[in-house]
């Protein structure tokens, strides 16, 4: 399949999942008056959901065997259950509140989130099968990585202003519902697109299916899994607290209208974007592991102005110094991870890419657990509960949130990607 057709596939994942995790905290804890103590609880059993049926879902995703292929059936299925359980989630009823409410939030919460696991594990298992080499890889990512840039332009940036300005008001939910169902018609039809075109490499289908168990052994006995995959959370658990908490951020630390964050977050991601192809080159020159290792270091240093800031200045600075390390980390983490793929390919002969990549998974998942617990404790040292309770230091309480514990996760992540012997990259 081409470049540019698998790159669509990130484009309409990430409308909706992007949304939804930037605008959760807002529409449920600040708007809707969900507890942030529930929403903890919330996202702590989602985690062990979701790191229960991960592996499952890409043990069966590698041994499907239809005519269509392994992956595509699975891309199918996954596509409109996102984005009917992306709608029902921002669409709350209005008289739902105090156990209603959570449960309105936890059951669709868990259906978006597993729903984008089935579609993450099988897209994520098509890269190193469609593009063996590291330098087509690269390219490839690089593509797909700034279709996600372009859709977190409508999902991160713009909805601020458009749901709380033009299909919305700042005090009112409705205009997240309007939001929804507009971004849930874009991302049908880029999934369209992306899973008409998918084309598999038909030899994976006369291999032999992989034992279940004898899979999550080898997985869990190989150290580059451990070291790469919390390396890998370390990377996505900040960018996902920072994500999920900017709009509260902007609101409290800054004390500014939440439509401002359609600023930062704009100009962040245009400077992401700007990079990518800077990012990428120097990926295809000098290969992915020294420039993950750079990309860990700047993104650390972008949160510690964030950490700190009163101003929309100083917050936007801090922020075009995240997105720098961030562009840097979407055009070789994936690829980082394609090694280890690799590796386990030479070694037993056998290619697992959907139960590796649904492992891998499974610590991108708990961006949500963590997220919740890091928010819990906003009540204990601020007495932030929700927006009918914020307490007398809620910009104090979000510059935490948003600036330090990212800053002590990504510096976690900057010391472990340093320590790690990586492995070459391709199956010869």
């Amino acid at each position: 399949m081409s470049a540019s057709r698998f790159a669509v596939g990130m484009f309409g994942s990430s409308i909706p999942i992007n949304m939804v995790r930037g605008s959760m905290l807002l529409y449920y804890v600040d708007m809707r008056g969900l507890d942030v103590r529930a929403y903890g609880i919330v996202m702590a059993i989602y985690a062990v959901i979701d790191a229960l049926d991960n592996p499952v879902l890409g043990y069966f995703s590698d041994r499907t065997r239809t005519r269509w292929g392994r992956r595509r059936p699975w891309l199918r299925l996954a596509a409109p259950l996102i984005v009917a359980s992306f709608i029902a989630f921002f669409a709350a009823p209005s008289q739902l509140e105090g156990m209603g409410l959570v449960l309105w939030f936890a059951v669709f919460a868990i259906l978006t989130e597993a729903a984008d696991s089935m579609f993450s594990a099988n897209y994520g298992a098509l890269l190193p099968e469609a593009f063996p080499q590291e330098r087509d890889r690269a390219l490839a990512n690089s593509m797909r990585q700034g279709f996600q840039l372009l859709a977190m332009v409508l999902s991160v940036a713009v909805t601020p202003w458009l749901a709380t300005q033009v299909l919305g008001t700042e005090d009112s939910p409705v205009g997240f519902t309007r939001t929804a169902l507009i971004y849930g018609a874009i991302a049908l039809v880029a999934f369209f697109v992306f899973v008409s075109g998918v084309r598999e490499d038909p030899a994976r289908q006369a291999e032999l299916p992989p034992s279940f168990l004898h899979s999550i052994k080898d997985i869990l006995t190989l150290p580059l899994f451990w070291a790469v995959g919390i390396a890998s959370a370390c990377y996505l658990i900040p960018l996902a607290i920072a994500l999920s908490g900017m709009q509260l951020y902007v609101k409290y630390s800054l004390d500014v209208p939440v439509r401002y964050t359609t600023v930062v977050m704009g100009i962040a991601i245009a400077v992401a974007a700007s990079f990518l192809p800077v990012w990428t080159a120097l990926v295809r020159r000098f290969g992915a592991p020294p420039i993950w290792r750079a990309a860990f270091a700047v993104l650390a240093l972008g949160f510690i102005p964030l950490s700190i800031a009163h101003t929309l200045p100083t917050a936007i600075f801090g922020t075009v110094v995240v997105a720098v390390g961030w562009s840097g980390l979407l055009s070789s983490n994936d690829l980082i991870m394609a090694r280890i793929l690799d590796h386990d390919a030479r070694k037993h002969g056998v290619h697992r890419e959907g139960i590796f990549m649904s492992a891998f998974g499974v610590f991108g998942r708990l961006t949500g657990a963590l997220g919740g617990v890091a928010l819990a404790t906003l009540g204990a040292l601020y007495g932030y509960f929700s927006g009918d309770n914020p307490g007398e230091r809620p910009g104090d309480a979000f510059r935490l949130y948003t600036g330090v514990y990212p800053l002590i996760f990504a510096t976690v992540g900057t010391i472990i990607a340093n320590l790690i012997r990586l492995p070459r990259a391709g199956e010869e």
